[in-house]
């Protein structure tokens, strides 16, 4: 299994997965270890918010999983259209977010009312509904 983490600083989990740059891609094998992570820095015309669905390879294509701190409804329909799940959590710590997704502990995302009404806004104007 791939697990994508949206890293703005290639060590804690970000948000705003679909305008995200920089993530850690870990791979867990069946008996549950985990990889140390891959790191992977987007070209701008690849990030989600950009990409151009022409049936070109993707740098993250392949990943089951997404962990970010925040993300919009587009987003989230948009991974499940390329097969990934979106998984939203409070915490900060990518290794820690990744070992707790597998045990399914995860945290919940924080409230973010303020945000979520600007991730609905910006999903108006998205590629991808």
């Amino acid at each position: 299994m791939k697990i994508a983490i949206a890293s703005s600083d290639f060590c804690s989990v970000s948000g705003h997965a679909g305008r995200a740059k920089r993530w850690l891609v870990f791979s867990a094998d069946e008996s549950g270890q985990i990889s140390a992570p891959e790191r992977i820095e987007l070209p701008g015309d690849q990030v989600f918010h950009y990409v151009e669905e022409n049936g070109q390879d993707h740098p993250l294509d392949g990943i089951d999983a997404i962990i970010t701190l925040s993300a919009g409804e587009g987003f989230i329909k948009h991974m499940e259209k390329r097969g990934a799940i979106v998984a939203l959590t409070a915490e900060k710590d990518a290794a820690k977010a990744v070992a707790d997704y597998l045990a399914q502990t995860l945290s919940d995302p924080k409230p973010r009312p303020i945000g979520a009404l600007i991730c609905k806004t910006l999903d108006i104007f998205s590629k991808h509904k």
